[in-house]
């Protein structure tokens, strides 16, 4: 007797020609237009699925997980993954992966691009253009801080951070500090011009700050009132990584009475709901988590999913080893009928200590 085919929860609308490649395998359940779920709604949506591919937006903890006995894997599409409780992932014996390398290039982009948007007050400039101010030009309009040449401040040096040290050193002749939790092979410093120093030197010598560095509890608000206070007056900060490093508050403070000069963020602590405090401000430059959407890399993004999910679920070429693993289990094992036995799982699919 054949086995059943498992079946995968979508939970936003992604590239229908990418994801339909599951359904060779699977059936599958894909949300049609972009939804906003609550704890309970993910909880339903995860109950009867064997797998699912979610979105940053999706927050999946115990409590979703709780009545979904045979769910085996999550495929997050994002390099970033704190919206998935990973501990009672693991728990529960559920495999997650998540979506790297892929995004680095066009994420690096627009943090410069960030980068020299908040300095050279482009932003700005152009909402004063359009409410029609240019009549009252002055050679001291807009003056904005130089790139070029400038020191360039990395926290953070993972793939996203040296690729941004490479376009600061090479394109624009940037001195590039960072600091990271653990000191780079000076093979790697050499090749994308980058020094390290300590926390407080990097604060006190950028003069444009940019932060790529994971999100923990122990990196919340890392940028708050007393870093701020320590970085070099009418420097300019730019956030690509995660909201919940920088304080906030404490930021559109600094921004307001000129202790800093400039910002640009992809990210926040509230997201989708941005401070009024911030939004207040000219001297801001706000996108909306932007940092992969290009076509192509979104697109790759998606396809490595769901490459993760099939192979997790025991399809596919690397079929019980994903590539991109975050959880403590990194494979699976197949079983002779093609269902996969998660870790902390019976053949069964049950969860121990259920009855599911």
């Amino acid at each position: 007797m054949a086995a059943a085919r498992p079946r995968v929860w979508v939970s936003q609308p992604l590239f229908d020609d990418i994801v339909d490649q599951l359904a060779a395998h699977c059936d599958v359940d894909a949300a049609a237009q972009v939804v906003q779920y609550d704890a309970a709604a993910i909880a339903a949506a995860l109950r009867d699925a064997d797998g699912a591919l979610v979105t940053l937006n999706e927050r999946i903890g115990a409590t979703e997980l709780a009545a979904a006995p045979r769910l085996r894997a999550i495929a997050n599409v994002g390099v970033g993954y704190n919206n998935l409780d990973i501990a009672a992932l693991d728990a529960a014996g559920v495999v997650a992966t998540n979506t790297p390398d892929v995004l680095t290039e066009t994420t690096a982009d627009l943090g410069f691009a960030l980068l020299m948007a908040a300095a050279r007050r482009i932003g700005e400039s152009e909402r004063w253009l359009r409410e029609g101010h240019w009549r009252q030009w002055s050679f001291s309009t807009m003056l904005g801080a130089d790139v070029h040449g400038s020191t360039l401040g990395i926290l953070g040096m993972g793939r996203i951070g040296q690729a941004i040290a490479r376009r600061g050193h090479h394109g624009f002749g940037m001195k590039v500090l960072y600091h990271n939790r653990s000191r780079l092979p000076e093979a790697v410093e050499r090749e994308v011009g980058a020094r390290y120093v300590d926390f407080d030197a990097l604060l006190a010598q950028a003069d444009h700050l940019l932060l790529v560095l994971p999100y923990s509890p122990a990196s919340h608000h890392i940028i708050g009132a007393a870093a701020l206070a320590k970085m070099k007056p009418g420097a300019t900060l730019v956030n690509i990584a995660r909201g919940g490093l920088v304080d906030e508050l404490a930021l559109a403070d600094a921004l307001a009475n000129g202790r800093l000069a400039a910002a640009g963020l992809d990210v926040y602590e509230g997201e989708p709901d941005v401070r009024p405090e911030l939004l207040a401000l000219r001297n801001v430059v706000l996108t909306p988590h932007i940092g992969s959407a290009s076509q192509a890399t979104r697109r790759a993004m998606v396809q490595l999913a769901v490459d993760n999910l099939a192979a997790a679920l025991g399809f596919g070429p690397q079929a019980g080893r994903p590539s991109n693993p975050v959880t403590a289990k990194q494979t699976t094992a197949i079983t002779t009928t093609g269902a996969i036995a998660g870790a902390g799982k019976a053949a069964t699919g049950k969860r121990p200590g259920t009855s599911a």
